[in-house]
């Protein structure tokens, strides 16, 4: 008997259809053993040993494998192809103590091919692979162990400083501050409504582009009164096609899904965060419908390519298929090449034969993989573009029209597009002026990060790995450090900002991305062979280590002192931190435990529903605002966005401010207008 280990019991159900009778099939369920929760667990006088602990779950787990493993004639390791995977596949070897009574095989898709052609080329465990995992381990361990006590002392408990969590807290920390500094500038464009005659139809608008050929630039003119100057100057003036340029431009299609952009594009189309998509790939991957889901290489198999090929050809049309494969290259350093790109594993299994085979979710998704894949090996899409100059005296306005001419990868992956179609025109032609409108702009600060965007520059600046960013983003809103407005855009708690802007003063290194991404380097590089992991920890530790003693006697605990004495001891009453917000508490805590509520902001808003409380307000036990009556639990009237003194003037309901506008707070009242305070 052949004894097949794996992680999930979801792959040994996938496994079972097609490896018979000569495989035992058993899952570890995850990790087996681990650092201790409650020490530090490294020993850093000796070359940083770290003690693993069989996980107290895991203990009848370990048990049954052993008793398996002891009858087998041949134990395989199958772990997932990946860092996490060799080491789970290592602590499994350690703790049935194989010795090298074992083979390590390696598949990037549940399939029957895949599977018994691994199962022809075992090898052993790398042991630079499970080094560069321990390292990242064991350096999480160590600044987690050792920054976290420091935020408890200095502001508040329960509070955690992880490394790579550190970057993603700071790059919203740092966008907010920037929001707020920003200051806005003014600026005017001009659009002139033109008409080839005086068919409406034959109307289009041109953008005031050129001053005596001097290019207008976007804050050129400043206030109204130069518009105005402008449009006196044009007084009386003909409207002449001056110059026209055709020119046809192809857009390439996207690459296969990586695990980044998946996740960035489930986020975009709809809303999913990072942690869900990574899970429903999971049961995608395990059930065998897709590759291994956490993957930075662009490859795609030979197999998969013809697959692709013969699905276009046959069910497209041969128009859209460009003669030969397309291949892309990784554009990171770090990308393991022996992986593929996410695509589905069976291309002919298209997602409407698979509606009974997986639930609404997994077939959303798998959708999406589906039809990327197949739009990447698609012809791109052509469109015609006309770009018109229209001369008005000393002024050029600039016409740009665009129409689809052959859809290609679109057909398959639609993605947005303007097409704006301009009437036929000829050089030296007089065209009319219908209108000159002039049009008042202010300048935008850089936006709130989302789920996609966020994931986008850590990716972009080499901070973190395919399997980070999911757990990067939820830790940080578990910790209650950030939360997500209206538009699902992340911003911080003050805590956060508290945590952010210390870890930013003192440790600067911590925070610092380019000192992230050179330390994600070192551990590719003992994956490689190419460093030993423990140079690479005593590198880190010894200048950390000083910096954060030098701190400890350094840095103050961040107290708000307030004017009201506590009623239990008369001492003064401070304000605390807690992952939920602020409350009152004893400065002479622990000896005074009193603690109370920090006052809410009443809005001066009288309850709609119950006529006699006042709105104000409140958090749920998330950490997130809303604003609720204040005579909870007898009136139970509550809203997300945050209400105004103004009555809906179409159903006299209470306004609410949301996403830059005044919007009824009644869901069948579709009143809406900008508020004046982001004009």
């Amino acid at each position: 008997m052949n004894l097949l280990i794996v992680e999930s019991p979801a792959k040994t159900r996938t496994l079972k259809k097609f490896l018979g009778k000569d495989y035992e099939i058993a899952a570890t369920l995850g990790h087996i053993r681990d650092l201790p929760k409650k020490k530090l667990g490294v020993d850093i006088e000796d070359n940083f040993k770290p003690e693993y602990i069989t996980i107290s779950n895991k203990k009848k787990v370990i048990s049954n494998l052993r008793k398996q493993s002891k009858k087998a004639k041949q134990v395989w390791l199958a772990m997932d192809p990946d860092r996490e995977g060799e080491a789970i596949a290592w602590h499994t070897a350690k703790a049935l103590q194989l010795g090298e009574n074992y083979q390590r095989i390696v598949f990037h898709e549940i399939t029957e091919q895949a599977v018994k052609k691994a199962l022809k080329n075992p090898r052993k465990i790398d042991q630079d692979v499970v080094d560069a995992q321990q390292a990242r381990r064991i350096l999480d361990r160590v600044v987690g162990y050792k920054l976290s006590p420091l935020l408890w002392k200095k502001i508040t408990k329960g509070l955690s400083a992880g490394r790579v969590q550190s970057v993603a807290l700071k790059l919203i920390v740092d966008r907010e501050k920037e929001i707020k500094d920003f200051i806005a500038q003014e600026y005017w464009s001009i659009t002139a409504t033109l008409s080839k005659n005086k068919q409406e139809a034959n109307e289009f608008e041109a953008l005031l582009s050129k001053e005596n050929e001097k290019v207008i630039k976007k804050l050129d003119i400043k206030s109204k009164k130069q518009a105005e100057e402008i449009i006196n100057n044009l007084k009386d003036a003909k409207y002449i096609i001056k110059d026209i340029d055709r020119t046809e431009v192809k857009k390439s299609p996207f690459p296969p899904f990586i695990t980044s952009t998946l996740q960035q594009e489930m986020w975009k189309k709809f809303y999913w965060p990072a942690k869900m998509t990574m899970s429903i790939a999971q049961q995608l991957y395990e059930k065998g419908f897709i590759t291994y889901h956490r993957s930075d290489s662009l490859n795609l198999s030979s197999q998969a390519l013809q697959a692709a090929q013969e699905i276009i050809l046959k069910d497209i049309g041969k128009d859209y298929y460009p003669g030969n494969p397309r291949r892309f290259k990784t554009s990171s350093k770090s990308a393991q090449e022996a992986h593929e790109a996410i695509r589905p594993t069976h291309p002919k299994e298209k997602p409407d034969n698979l509606k009974s085979k997986l639930d609404e979710k997994q077939i959303k998704l798998y959708t999406l993989i589906w039809k990327r894949f197949i739009a990447c090996q698609m012809e791109p899409a052509v469109f015609d573009r006309v770009g018109v100059d229209i001369q008005a005296k000393k002024y050029t306005f600039r016409a740009n029209g665009q129409t689809l001419k052959f859809d290609g990868f679109l057909k398959v992956y639609p993605v947005k597009f303007k097409e704006a179609q301009l009437p036929e025109l000829n050089k030296e032609q007089e065209v009319e002026l219908k209108k000159l409108a002039p049009e008042q702009h202010f300048t935008q600060p850089s936006g709130r990060y989302s789920e996609a965007s966020l994931i986008k520059e850590l990716e972009k600046n080499g901070v973190g790995r395919p399997s980070t960013y999911a757990s990067i983003i939820s830790v940080i809103q578990y910790r209650g450090y950030v939360n997500k407005n209206e538009a699902k855009k992340f911003y911080p708690e003050e805590i956060g900002i508290l945590v952010g802007n210390l870890l930013s003063k003192h440790f600067p290194k911590i925070v610092d991305i380019k000192f992230t991404a050179k330390m994600e380097e070192d551990l590719d590089e003992i994956a490689q062979g190419k460093r030993k992991w423990v140079d690479v920890l005593q590198d880190f530790y010894k200048p950390f280590a000083e910096n954060l003693e030098k701190k400890n006697k350094e840095i103050t605990k961040h107290i708000e002192k307030t004017e009201e004495k506590c009623p239990k001891c008369g001492e003064v009453l401070v304000v605390r931190f807690s992952r939920f917000g602020k409350f009152y508490g004893c400065s002479k805590y622990p000896k005074c435990k009193f603690i109370k509520p920090l006052k809410t902001e009443v809005l001066d808003i009288k309850c709609p529903k119950c006529k006699k409380g006042d709105i104000t307000e409140k958090r749920t036990k998330k950490g997130k605002v809303f604003y609720g009556c204040n005579q909870w639990p007898k009136c139970d009237f509550a809203l997300w966005d945050k209400p105004t003194k103004e009555k809906c003037p179409k159903c006299d309901s209470l306004l609410v401010e949301k996403n830059k506008k005044i919007k009824c707070s009644n869901k069948d009242c579709d009143f809406s207008k900008t508020s004046q305070k982001n004009v």
